[in-house]
């Protein structure tokens, strides 16, 4: 393995810089894995325009390698061998308090940069904390022994093992938050990763009837939801999309609303309460609305909705994830649309952020081609 391992290096707002750090002795429990893609997605694109620290950061959550090198307490932990191919969850939770212990770790305190300055979480952990590796946008990343991680088949394609999360979580907030099942009526807005991962997940579950929104800017993505299995698309921009999917609902109204709407506005909220069937449908939601005037409670109560939000993904959702890839039922190969050298991280969290234009869904960030390095001190 190299001495030196190159990074790119979020410095301030919208400003990244290639560096290089000092690979790390791991010890028996640790590892160091070879990062093959990082995966890009809107967290990332509002991380990098508003750092909530000054602290210099190695971006990148959406992570997928090869153990390079690895002591033999943490291949006897992780039940792993060095070579084997790994997706690894964002999430670096203590795994002994309550809400480890339940199973639910992306709770941890350890893990929530929110709320501890000390926390540890893959894309947004300090460079400057001990092993300084903590982000995908690098050649190699430590792998502490509470590292959370999933076999990748070794014959899977890097870029398309770099979906995980996005379809981990697509596949958490339809089916487990939601309830998507046989029979489900759908309306998923916004065609983006998440709701295509969504439209995968709902289909597979059995969903009768899946509706997809988006914008007329969404023309193709709307196209790619149509063959990942939606079953009716809207262009809100062109068409009455309530009138719309009353009509196609039969004046029903759908089971279960999915806002991935991220950044949207309270519109999507309030078509989705409007568009939930007459009595206890389900609306899941992004929390990307500090405040939300007007917020229809009576209407809410009255429609006896349950609204839950969108966080995270479980172990569960990400080993049935990589399965959903292996078995090449969807082109999910389709969702994977950019890749973007290390040199070019600006260039490629602006690309999702939709400065490359409307047809930019998930980036990959490959950290193995070639850039100039600035030395880390």
């Amino acid at each position: 393995m190299p001495e030196q391992v190159l990074a790119a290096v979020r410095t301030g707002p919208g400003r990244t810089e290639l560096r290089e750090f000092p690979m790390p002795e791991i010890g028996d429990d640790g590892a160091m894995l070879k990062v093959e893609v990082a995966g890009i997605c809107g967290t990332d694109v509002k991380m990098y325009a508003r750092p909530p620290s000054t602290a210099p950061v190695i971006m990148g959550h959406e992570n997928v390698g090869v153990i390079a090198r690895a002591g033999a307490g943490f291949q006897r932990r992780q039940r792993l061998a060095e070579g084997d191919r790994v997706f690894v969850e964002h999430y670096v939770p203590c795994l002994a308090c309550e809400w480890c212990r339940a199973g639910e770790y992306r709770h941890c305190e350890a893990t929530d940069w929110r709320t501890n300055p000390d926390a540890r979480r893959y894309g947004y952990t300090s460079a400057d904390h001990p092993y300084r590796l903590w982000g995908g946008f690098a050649q190699y990343m430590f792998l502490p022994w509470n590292a959370v991680l999933h076999k990748i088949p070794a014959s899977m394609p890097a870029e398309l093992a770099g979906l995980a999360t996005p379809l981990s979580n697509g596949i958490e907030w339809a089916l487990f938050d939601a309830g998507a099942g046989y029979d489900s009526t759908v309306l998923i807005q916004g065609p983006g990763q998440q709701g295509l991962s969504q439209t995968v997940a709902c289909k597979q579950a059995g969903a009768s009837l899946i509706i997809v929104t988006g914008t007329s800017r969404d023309a193709a993505r709307l196209e790619l939801a149509a063959r990942l299995g939606a079953d009716h698309v809207i262009d809100t921009g062109r068409e009455d999309a309530l009138g719309r999917i009353m009509e196609i609902t039969g004046g029903k109204g759908a089971d279960i609303v999915l806002d991935c709407t991220a950044g949207a506005g309270v519109s999507p909220v309030l078509l989705g309460i409007d568009a939930l069937k007459r009595r206890g449908g389900t609306l899941v939601i992004q929390g990307e609305l500090d405040e939300f005037p007007g917020f229809p409670v009576r209407k809410m109560t009255e429609k006896a909705i349950t609204v839950k939000s969108a966080r995270g993904h479980s172990f569960r959702a990400c080993e049935l994830a990589v399965r959903q890839l292996a078995s090449g039922r969807f082109p999910l190969e389709l969702l994977a649309t950019h890749a973007f050298g290390l040199a070019d991280t600006d260039r490629a969290i602006r690309a999702v952020g939709g400065e490359a234009g409307p047809g930019v869904i998930h980036v990959s960030l490959l950290p193995w081609q070639n850039g100039t390095a600035q030395q880390a001190t």
